[in-house]
């Protein structure tokens, strides 16, 4: 999307926590509650994260974050798109926006961590089509059939 606005966001405004909410909730619906590793509003504010906000004008179309692991390596956090702006680049844009945080923050690579069942395969496709391919699991996460843990190099 061309109009497309990608800020920092301090987590404040009503919008984002709806999203936000949304988004929890889709992953309580579609993961086994241990599975579940999406971070609340509280955890996106700690230090360790920045998180960005995508707007199209004043309406809210995404979401995103990017997490420090260490000083070479990032993990992609919270990545959501409104269901109105599913399918119009709103997720390419955000995803391209953290790469380009994560380079200027001279990061080696981004990991993430999404589910395996049919509900993410569109993430999984997105990732893949931005160079993202599987690998073991990275920092807390553990080996299981429902969590695909994925790494790009940069």
């Amino acid at each position: 999307m061309d109009s497309l606005r990608i800020i920092e966001d301090d987590l404040t405004g009503d919008a984002i926590a709806a999203l936000l909410r949304f988004h929890l909730d889709e992953m309580h619906q579609w993961s086994p509650p241990e599975s579940v590793h999406a971070m609340p509003v509280e955890r996106l504010r700690q230090p360790d994260v920045t998180f960005f906000s995508a707007w199209d004008g004043e309406t809210l179309a995404g979401c995103g974050a990017i997490k420090h692991l260490d000083a070479a390596h990032g993990e992609l956090k919270s990545m959501r798109v409104a269901p109105a702006y599913r399918g119009h680049g709103v997720g390419r844009a955000i995803l391209r926006h953290l790469l380009d945080v994560a380079r200027a923050r001279d990061y080696a690579r981004v990991s993430l961590e999404t589910g395996r069942p049919e509900p993410f395969h569109p993430a999984q496709r997105l990732y893949r089509g931005h160079g993202f391919a599987e690998c073991p699991p990275f920092a807390d996460y553990v080996l299981d059939d429902f969590s695909l843990c994925m790494t790009k190099q940069l």
